[in-house]
């Protein structure tokens, strides 16, 4: 059988991106349809049990001026360090791959909605690029997953029958505490008997291993990363206007269909993400450092763990949902989430700096613990609701 790239409604899209890009496989909703439930209600419902967090969406707005300014601050810092990242990732994944796939059996880049969106599509297009020593063929997908309730099975189920002979890699922005890494490895453990007939999809770096990429991982569990640092990564700043104008994945039953999710075609005037992609992509076909094989991981090292766990007894957490580290995940949950404080490494590092405007304007208490909280710049703790 060849494989050719998966054949999908329309529907499905590519959001804001080229259609070389990525097939992103959600059910695409018009906002219409979905209540738009503010922040402090969200929060009020989750915390009590009543709604999960994947049944709601809080509807985005377009992004303040001194938020745009701050995300242009980052881009100009990182760009740099992010196509360095993504050609080590690609220089990796050729040095991996190189034997066992083919244009008949292209590599899988399956990126987990939303904030491994935009790495899968630079690195597709780094995999992409025959100018250089680490071109691969490979294609690259979008599909959601949501804590508690998994990876989108039938949208993984719609990318195995496309490509049978495939290996996939699945891709994200950044670690945190190793939770989305854990519903990931749950979501698979289905593959994992060695009769199954698509456990060489899943487990082709050895028994057990859970192919996840990742450009941070501060929470040390990815098989392969660029660092385990906690920098200020560009697209973590925004939400869906750097992210193909999609919205975090909804929930629906997977037996009855795919995750849903709303398109945010009223941004499109504020819409970033394919000038983010094309920008580090220039980058990239620039570079002349020496390329380096980076470090492949069978087991997760949880280097966070103790870390996480101290915090929560600091702040006696029971929940421990409610603690975001990372620069990224710590800036999202104060746009999106009902935050109680900040905790910083630093009081004035470069990389904290719209985090620290955000507090400013919302009056939320920032914490600086030093080297406490490290590897992680920053984590927002969620206020506790009765």
């Amino acid at each position: 059988m060849t494989n050719a790239r998966l054949q999908t409604p329309d529907s499905y899209g590519s959001g804001s991106y080229l259609a070389s890009d990525v097939t992103v496989l959600l059910d695409i909703i018009d906002k219409q349809e979905v209540a738009d439930v503010p922040v402090s209600q969200k929060e009020a419902l989750i915390q009590s049990g009543q709604r999960h967090y994947s049944d709601m969406l809080t509807i985005e707005q377009t992004p303040t001026a001194m938020h745009e300014r701050l995300y242009q601050q980052a881009l100009e810092q990182g760009t740099t360090r992010t196509a360095t990242d993504i050609a080590h990732l690609a220089y990796t994944l050729h040095q991996t791959f190189q034997k066992t796939v083919a244009n008949e059996q292209p590599l899988v880049l399956v990126s987990l909605v939303r904030a491994g969106l935009p790495i899968g599509v630079l690195l597709q297009r780094a995999l992409a690029d025959t100018n250089t020593s680490y071109s691969l063929p490979s294609v690259h997908y979008g599909v959601s997953i949501i804590r508690d309730r998994g990876l989108d099975s039938v949208a993984l189920q719609m990318i195995l029958n496309a490509h049978p002979n495939s290996p996939i890699v699945f891709v994200d922005g950044w670690t945190g505490k190793g939770a989305i890494y854990q519903e990931l490895a749950h979501s698979l453990d289905v593959f994992s008997d060695c009769h199954h007939p698509n456990v060489a999809n899943i487990f082709h770096q050895g028994e057990g291993v859970i192919p996840l990429l990742t450009l941070a991982d501060p929470a040390g569990v990815a098989w392969l990363s660029a660092s385990s640092e906690d920098w200020l990564i560009p697209s973590g700043l925004l939400n869906s206007t750097v992210s193909g104008l999609i919205s975090r994945s909804l929930y629906s039953n997977p037996q009855a269909g795919l995750h849903r999710s709303v398109f945010y075609d009223n941004l499109v005037e504020v819409d970033h993400s394919l000038a983010f992609i094309d920008r580090i992509d220039a980058v990239r076909q620039t570079l002349t450092v020496s390329l380096q094989s980076l470090p492949r991981f069978k087991h997760p090292r949880y280097q966070t763990a103790d870390l996480i766990h101290q915090i929560a007894s600091d702040y006696d957490i029971v929940n421990r949902n409610r603690i975001k580290p990372t620069i990224a995940e710590a800036t999202r949950a104060i746009l999106r989430r009902d935050p109680d404080r900040i905790l910083l490494a630093t009081a004035n590092h470069p990389d904290t700096i719209l985090l620290r405007h955000l507090c400013s304007e919302r009056d939320i208490n920032i914490s600086i613990l030093g080297d406490k909280i490290l590897p992680y710049q920053a984590i927002t703790l969620i206020k506790q609701r009765g």
